[in-house]
């Protein structure tokens, strides 16, 4: 399985239409085996193939601080499943994923089409 995190200097941006770039853990056993980073296209998530480019890396799931609700339902499209409301270092959270400790927020980016600075 792949995890793709939204990631800027190595923690979980809260936004993931305007994060740095992506760091996908492959996981093996329940364990991280490995680490790349794919860069972030320029422009809004949602407006980008960046689900697509995800699907073909065999990306999964996604763990993300915020997105709006077109941005989820792309990703979902593409099968990749979406958790919410994460934060911190990208490293420790997909530890604590791995430990069934991160769940979904269940809340998207109100204001997703007006404010695009968090």
């Amino acid at each position: 399985m792949k995890i793709a995190v939204p990631t800027r200097e190595n923690n979980v941006d809260g936004h993931f239409g305007q994060c740095e770039y992506y760091t996908i853990f492959s996981i093996e056993e329940n364990r991280i085996v490995e680490k790349e980073t794919l860069e972030s296209p320029q422009g809004c998530g949602c407006k980008s193939n960046i689900a697509a480019t995800l699907q073909q890396k065999g990306v999964k799931q996604m763990l993300a601080g915020n997105m709006g609700e077109g941005e989820l339902s792309k990703l979902n499209a593409f099968g990749i499943e979406v958790t919410r409301g994460c934060g911190g270092n990208v490293d420790d959270l997909v530890k604590n994923y791995l430990n069934g400790e991160i769940k979904d927020s269940g809340e998207s980016c109100a204001h997703h089409d007006h404010h695009h600075g968090h």
